[in-house]
């Protein structure tokens, strides 16, 4: 399945898809706004963890990858 988003320049073009929707050779989706999208999106990563790392957990991690990247 394939998605595309069209912007429709000509009324008669819109009675196209309806009748292609009634043949069930296209669906219509309820738009999403994508600002929208994009905040909720944010809101959810940006959400505070159930359990947080330690101070200790997050150096001992930033250590771990200084060293796999740089070599000790």
């Amino acid at each position: 399945m394939e998605i595309l988003r069209i912007e429709i320049l000509n009324p008669k073009a819109k009675k196209l898809l309806q009748d292609l929707a009634a043949l069930n050779l296209i669906r219509f989706k309820d738009k999403v706004d994508s600002i929208t999208a994009f905040k909720d999106l944010l809101a959810r990563l940006r959400a505070p963890a159930d359990d947080p790392p330690s101070l200790d957990e997050i150096t001992r991690e930033v250590e771990a990858v200084r060293e796999k990247r740089y070599g000790k």
